[in-house]
């Protein structure tokens, strides 16, 4: 009888077929920032990357208020799109082989059902699976100011594996603008699964002020 195969041997199997393309799973929830989720797509949208785009109703609802996008446009920038209520569609199986999974924007009632592990939606149920399989799963979770309910669950997504990332801008690429700012966060956010976006502007190790006179003279006021 075969023995059963250590944990070590388990992360050592092969890579998955050189000839299944690269696929993300995208997820919009109805959280403020349906920006960040909109950025993403149009930032892989002529990638190799191939995406399957979930859209909760309140993200579509939510896309119309902060954006000046509607929600049939945004669909158009992925090469999939599923309803939420599709339990049946693809990302809702483990056999179904992806890099990974980004919810941007996810909102705090997507954060509590994925750490409680209810799959009441297609979202829920994409993120269980790569929580399951031990695939990437990256959260742009938005609210504040945190309750400790959120704080926990967080912590409970955290240790079963995925990445919580809050949009924090990166001030020492000073951005002059909105948009360099979402831009940043997404290229950080592409990081997390090996694809150089170009949105970033990388950390070369700090320079000192161009006067320094004038810094010093702003830190006496």
């Amino acid at each position: 009888m075969a023995r059963p195969r250590s944990s070590d041997e388990r992360r050592s199997e092969p890579e998955p077929p050189a000839d299944v393309p690269r696929r993300l799973v995208v997820a919009m929830t109805g959280a403020s920032g349906a920006i960040y989720g909109i950025r993403l797509l149009e930032a892989l949208h002529d990638s190799p990357v191939e995406t399957h785009l979930i859209m909760s109703e309140w993200a579509r609802r939510t896309i119309v208020w902060e954006t000046d996008y509607r929600a049939t446009t945004v669909a158009k920038l992925a090469d999939h799109v599923y309803p939420e209520e599709a339990m049946d569609a693809p990302p809702g199986s483990g056999s179904f082989l992806t890099d990974g999974m980004v919810i941007a924007p996810c909102s705090m009632k997507s954060l509590a059902a994925i750490a409680s592990g209810l799959s009441g939606n297609l979202i829920h149920r994409a993120a269980d699976v790569a929580l399951k399989e031990k695939r990437r799963l990256v959260m742009l979770v938005r609210e504040a100011p945190l309750s400790v309910i959120h704080i926990e669950n967080m912590l409970r997504v955290a240790r079963a594996g995925a990445i919580v990332s809050p949009p924090v801008p990166a001030f020492y690429a000073r951005p002059r603008s909105l948009d360099e700012m979402v831009d940043h966060t997404i290229g950080r956010l592409l990081d997390q699964f090996g694809i150089d976006s170009g949105l970033v502007q990388r950390w070369g190790g700090s320079q000192p002020p161009a006067d320094d006179s004038a810094a010093g003279d702003a830190s006496s006021t």
